[in-house]
């Protein structure tokens, strides 16, 4: 007998639901609020939860990784009645088992709640035994981070090509790695090649390797990056730089695991693990022509997603604090200590540049620091240190017009610490951001998203964070 929570505020609903489990032979908890579908979620163990998105208290969507998070990671089917793909996309990314839109039907919920409940069978079934990862400088214990880790898991128990995406600088290769190292039917060398910097043409030689005698200047035959990565792995970083005319020959690298070195007439067999790593969106290069579809099947057999800094900010401290550390001991000094705004500092910046980003200004803080016991603020790269003071003064100009409102611009007879009155004058400029971009949105994820040129996952955290609804936006004069 399974047990099941539902997180509905419509009463029919829910007691439609909770027939449907009960006559299952199931239990059904139910919960009308995202506060006590929430707390019951995390006080005991459940099967199935079924959440609404729409409920009084904000977005049900919000609570899912949550949700997931608890030790018996329940299987979340969403119900709405406003279905958005936005919506859907950020729900099976997040883990749900599905995303349907309301009216459904009792046997569509019946068979939904069948093949979830089986599915969980096959898991204990599968007993799975737990790996112990060896992660060689990956650092973080966000969702965003830990889905990722389920992933390299994933990977590390097969031999199936793995194509990385996310932006430069979110740690693709220390991942691509991880996968190398974690995979026991790997033997032999980790071989990077960079696309991006492949010559056009000298490709084939590259990659291939070549027989004395190949082409002018070939006095002896020389062994390619695919046969150096025998019974290892061969990374593709920026696989979305091969050229198109390196596209066709690699597919059959590929499916075959046989190539020809340039000048021989024997065909090489090759063994060997492929990851890939790309910044690029590679379905739009299909779209436009300028990637191979069937190359990036071979490549996408799993797929992984770094994400940006900017969705997982919580993970800015244990990366900094790795980081001290180790730069610390290769320098032979003290273990830095931090002043009280450092992280808060850290945090108000986006790191366009990533984790990399991150770690570069850490290592420059203690250079410039040297000796010094504690890192504060004045010891990042300037230019961090001047796109934090512009985005302060930016936010000060947005909110505090003299006059604007007609409030008294007398010279005031006290003043709350700058630190208090920073913060607070930040939250208050963020809060008055995100409103009304969901005024200028309508509601609308997408259009948020390009209008802020946030990600949806760190757009909906910030909502969250401010309690702001994508619903709650007045209606527009024509609807008036």
């Amino acid at each position: 007998m399974a047990s099941v929570l539902i997180i509905e505020d419509n009463q029919a609903m829910s007691e439609m639901l909770s027939a449907v489990v009960k006559d299952m032979g199931h239990e059904a908890s139910c919960a009308f609020t995202i506060e006590d579908g929430l707390r019951k979620a995390l006080s005991a163990a459940y099967d199935v939860v079924f959440l609404d998105v729409r409920l009084p208290d904000g977005n049900g969507l919000d609570i899912l990784p949550e949700i997931r998070k608890n030790e018996s990671s329940p299987e979340v089917i969403i119900l709405t009645g406003f279905a958005d793909p936005d919506g859907a996309e950020l729900a099976i990314k997040s883990g749900a088992w599905d995303y349907l839109q309301k009216p459904i039907s009792l046997n569509e919920l019946a068979l939904l709640l069948k093949r979830a409940l089986q599915y969980r069978d096959n898991l204990r079934m599968a007993q799975k035994p737990s790996v112990a990862l060896s992660l060689p400088g990956i650092v973080g214990n966000s969702p965003q981070m830990k889905a990722c880790l389920d992933v390299l898991a994933q990977a590390a128990n097969t031999e199936a090509n793995v194509l990385i995406t996310g932006e430069t600088g979110t740690g693709k290769e220390l991942f691509a790695r991880a996968i190398h190292y974690n995979t026991r039917a790997v033997k032999g060398d980790f071989v990077v090649v960079d696309c991006a910097a492949l010559p056009e043409t000298l490709v084939e030689s590259i990659l291939f390797g070549y027989e004395k005698g190949a082409f002018t200047g070939a006095e002896k035959s020389k062994e390619g990056l695919i046969k150096q990565a025998n019974d290892g792995t061969l990374f593709l970083d920026e696989v979305g730089e091969l050229p198109p005319s390196m596209q066709k020959a690699f597919l059959r690298v590929l499916q075959e695991r046989i190539f020809r070195p340039v000048g021989s007439k024997e065909e090489v067999r090759c063994t060997f693990r492929l990851v890939a790593a790309t910044n690029r969106d590679l379905d739009q290069m299909i779209q436009s022509g300028n990637f191979r579809i069937d190359l990036l099947y071979r490549l996408r057999t799993i797929s992984m997603e770094v994400p940006p800094l900017r969705h997982h900010p919580e993970d800015i401290k244990p990366i900094v604090l790795h980081h001290t550390a180790r730069f610390c001991e290769n320098y032979g000094i003290e273990m830095k200590g931090f002043s009280s705004d450092f992280f808060n500092a850290l945090s108000s910046y986006d790191w366009p540049g990533n984790v990399r980003e991150l770690v570069n200004s850490v290592e420059s803080a203690i250079s410039v620091a040297q000796h010094e016991p504690i890192l504060f603020p004045k010891h990042l790269p300037p230019a961090i240190r001047v796109h934090l003071a512009k985005s302060l003064i930016e936010h000060r100009r947005e909110t505090s017009v003299p006059g604007a409102t007609g409030e008294s611009t007398e010279t005031p007879s006290s003043l709350a610490s700058y630190r208090g009155f920073r913060q607070t004058a930040l939250i208050e400029a963020e809060k008055k951001y995100f409103q009304d971009l969901m005024v200028l949105s309508r509601g609308s994820i997408s259009a948020a998203c390009r209008i802020s040129g946030l990600g949806r996952t760190r757009l909906y955290y910030l909502l969250k964070k401010h309690e702001i609804s994508r619903f709650d936006w007045p209606p527009s004069k024509n609807q008036q």
